[in-house]
């Protein structure tokens, strides 16, 4: 089993910044990629950013040039510096784990989620 706990969730004006954090915990096994999810109130949870266990990156459209994602392997922790944020980006963010298990599949796992909000 995989454990994951984010922190760094908070209240921000437009226009600001917050550093979410994820740490992992358990049976990882190489080759995962991790993500950050969010999930508005009354819709439905969309991927914010990925990156592989090399560091290739991948990134929503509506984050782009605001969002980074990175991580450190050794210590099983993936973050996401959220720049020059706006009320839409008020959500409930999450954390991903991919990885494989039995032979040709994957699994995912989940953190508990961490809530950010934008403030106008």
């Amino acid at each position: 089993q995989v454990q994951l706990v984010e922190s760094g969730g908070g209240l921000v004006q437009a226009g600001g910044s917050l550093r979410l954090s994820c740490v992992a915990s358990g049976s990882i096994f190489s080759g995962n990629t991790m993500a950050w999810y969010r999930q508005a109130p009354g819709k439905q949870r969309e991927l914010v950013a990925t990156i592989s266990q090399g560091g290739s990156t991948n990134y929503a459209d509506s984050v782009k040039g605001r969002f980074t994602i990175s991580r450190h392997n050794a210590e099983n922790t993936v973050f996401l510096q959220m720049n020059s944020l706006k009320t839409e980006d008020t959500a409930v963010y999450y954390c991903n784990l991919n990885q494989a298990g039995r032979p040709g599949v994957r699994y995912d796992y989940w953190g508990q989620g961490t809530q950010v909000t934008v403030s106008s």
